[in-house]
């Protein structure tokens, strides 16, 4: 016997092995099995039996490891699907869906029963809610696919719309998804999920050990819990009868997966939901400007909750101009004054405070005076970051750290300054100003060690801590009554990035952060610091005005002809000489240029990738722009060799970039 297997490489074939014959009896098509691969040992999936094969010299396999096909039918589909859009291969998708190192054991099954549902109910729904409801419910019990875009204000009440359409579900004996963007937001929303369901709902992240991966993985599977909540890659969760996905906060960049297969989940849920006939939900403050296009344009059933729930007011939102502090000679001041008082009066009556500032570290780079030389990490090409906890200047991209040199390196002149400010150096100013006040930081530093997120959000909801500051980590759905003052310390850091998206990140970031404030008895204020006062996404946000920043932002994007308008697929060219990189970019553009040419696709570049320089290997980019994806790939699969190549260099494909 003949099994035909697919690997988690870029390969777009199957390659051919012998079964051993006590094998042949247990081996099935969506099987993991341990192939000899070139010099290496692979897991891979079993695509197909036969009884022959065309490859005269076979190798055979070294291990089955499912007795039990992992992939269902639906997966089956799924992996095509991805690795039909994204251009991956069907081995890459499979390995998104069914994680290679995950190991199941028969006897993993947990005899324990599992807990009863709580019988609370929750509150009472406003008139909004209840209309939106009704739409929803209405969908989900005609048991067709179905695709809405809820666009909430901040605190109007989505989280509950989730628990109540769910519930709806699994008394249709159905199943449900319910994606979060962020691992800090999964103790929250598993609280409230286990409060309304018990043990019913699993958690599924990448920091959940490999055994409880695996042991969650197969309860899922054999349906003792119907609802998973979970980040990005839970929206794979093998489910039978699946009833809903709702992705909260569906506007969020942490979707979009970094590494192969580079799958969006919005996309993933909906094309789940095709198959499935079950309803998709998304749900935002800040709705992507792709997906209430779509709405716009029907593909979406819009549902819009206005107001607060309780009657509560939005926060009142204060922009502070901070030219005009710098004409007043605070060069050098974190916070300007108008945020400082307010700050100090929180602290006065006991309320409590949420500073944002979009960066890690204590401050933002280490620079020469003298000839202006910025210290960078010698693999990348990024500056570095300094990091008061450890002294030491530490690069984000590939973690490589090094002490603060004393002079410059490059002219060995001047004495480094650190200059500009990160998460680390306002903590150290809040504990100046406010030494008597509990202060928390919360970024991906603070979170690294095990359950610290845990811990933190605990010590944040049990009003442990006074002062918070944090990266864009605090704006992600906290929902924490006594917080009555926000301050952004610097609102350009987004709009400073080389990306067409940038006013859609500041104006997410902002509004999503607004919204922590006065979401209990008392009300909210926001004091926003900005170098750009008058620019549309910081005037939208400071007026809750969702819609006045989409009209802005649509029309630049219709002049522009990018998304969603248009659709990109980015390649990005690497090796290890600049040159040979470059040259092969080039050449490719080219090729890519001729297979385009009379059609309404665009080859832009190429260029010096955002980060030319990562872990010493120098990179090249190109974007392609048209009307759909399917012709621009088949051209790029047309232009590359196996494995994804060009002149002998690997290239990174990526469909709808973020």
């Amino acid at each position: 016997m003949i099994a035909q297997v697919v690997f988690n490489l870029p390969l777009d074939r199957a390659f051919d092995y012998l079964v051993p014959p006590d094998w042949e009896s247990l081996i099935q098509p969506g099987a993991r099995v341990e192939a000899p691969f070139g010099r290496r040992r692979l897991v891979g999936y079993v695509v197909k039996t036969a009884a022959r094969s065309a490859v005269k010299e076979l190798r055979t396999l070294l291990r089955l490891i499912d007795r039990t096909p992992m992939l269902s039918a639906e997966q089956w589909k799924l992996a095509r699907w991805m690795a039909d859009y994204y251009g991956c291969s069907l081995g890459e998708a499979l390995a998104g869906i069914v994680p290679t190192a995950l190991r199941i054991r028969e006897d993993m099954a947990s005899d324990e029963p599992r807990l009863q549902r709580s019988a609370e109910e929750g509150p009472v729904l406003t008139t909004e809610q209840q209309r939106a409801f009704d739409a929803l419910t209405a969908a989900a019990t005609a048991k067709r696919v179905a695709a809405f875009l809820l666009h909430g204000v901040t605190g109007s009440g989505k989280t509950e719309l989730y628990l109540r359409l769910i519930r709806e579900v699994l008394r249709q004996g159905r199943s449900a998804i319910c994606l979060v963007p962020e691992i800090m937001l999964t103790p929250q929303a598993i609280d409230r999920f286990r409060q309304r369901f018990g043990e019913e709902a699993a958690v599924w992240h990448s920091r959940l050990t490999r055994h409880l991966r695996a042991l969650t993985w197969q309860r899922l599977a054999r349906g003792q819990c119907r609802i998973v909540v979970g980040t990005r890659s839970a929206v794979f969760a093998p489910l039978s009868h699946l009833g809903l996905i709702v992705l909260d906060e569906e506007h969020d960049p942490s979707y979009k997966q970094d590494d192969a297969p580079r799958y969006h989940a919005r996309e993933v849920a909906m094309a789940r939901a095709r198959e499935a006939g079950a309803v998709v939900l998304l749900g935002s403050a800040t709705p992507s400007v792709e997906s209430y296009y779509a709405a716009a344009r029907k593909r979406l059933r819009l549902l819009e909750l206005t107001t607060r729930v309780q009657g509560r007011a939005m926060p009142k939102v204060e922009i502070v101009d901070l030219r005009q502090e710098l004409a007043h000679g605070r060069r050098n001041a974190l916070l300007s004054l108008r945020l400082q008082r307010a700050l100090e009066r929180a602290v006065a009556l006991q309320e409590h405070a949420i500073l944002l500032l979009n960066r890690r570290g204590f401050a933002r780079v280490a620079q020469c005076p003298s000839c202006g030389a910025v210290a960078r990490c010698d693999a990348c090409s990024v500056p570095l970051i300094y990091h008061a906890t450890t002294q030491q200047l530490r690069c984000h991209y590939c973690s490589r750290s090094q002490p603060a040199p004393e002079t410059c390196t490059a002219c060995s002149r001047g004495y480094v300054r650190l200059k500009g400010s990160g998460t680390q150096r306002v903590e150290s100013e809040l504990h100046r100003l406010f030494p008597a006040s509990a202060i928390a930081r919360l970024d991906s530093d603070a979170t690294k060690p095990k359950d610290s997120h845990r811990r933190l959000y605990d010590a944040i909801a049990t009003r442990q801590v006074d002062l918070l500051v944090g990266t864009q980590m605090v704006a992600k759905g906290l929902d924490l009554p006594h917080v009555t003052l926000v301050g952004v310390v610097s609102a350009d850091t987004a709009l400073n990035l080389p990306d067409f998206r940038a006013g859609e990140r500041t104006f997410e970031l902002l509004t999503q952060v607004a919204g922590r404030a006065g979401r209990g008895d008392r009300p909210g204020r926001v004091i926003i610091q900005t170098f750009c006062p008058n620019h549309y996404a910081i005037q939208a946000a400071s007026r809750h005005d969702y819609h006045a920043f989409y009209r802005a932002e649509i029309n630049m994007r219709k002049r522009l002809q990018l998304p969603p308008f248009t659709q990109l697929v980015e390649l990005t060219v690497q090796g290890g000489r600049r040159v040979r990189v470059e040259q092969a970019a080039q050449a490719l553009a080219d090729a890519l240029r001729r297979r385009l040419s009379g059609r309404a696709m665009q080859v832009l570049g190429p260029a010096p990738h955002r980060l030319a320089v990562l872990r010493g290997t120098h990179r090249w980019h190109l974007v392609l722009k048209g009307k759909q994806v399917s012709p621009m790939l088949a051209a790029v699969r047309q232009a590359l060799r196996e494995g994804r190549r060009f002149h002998g260099l690997p290239v990174i494909v990526d469909v709808d970039p973020q």
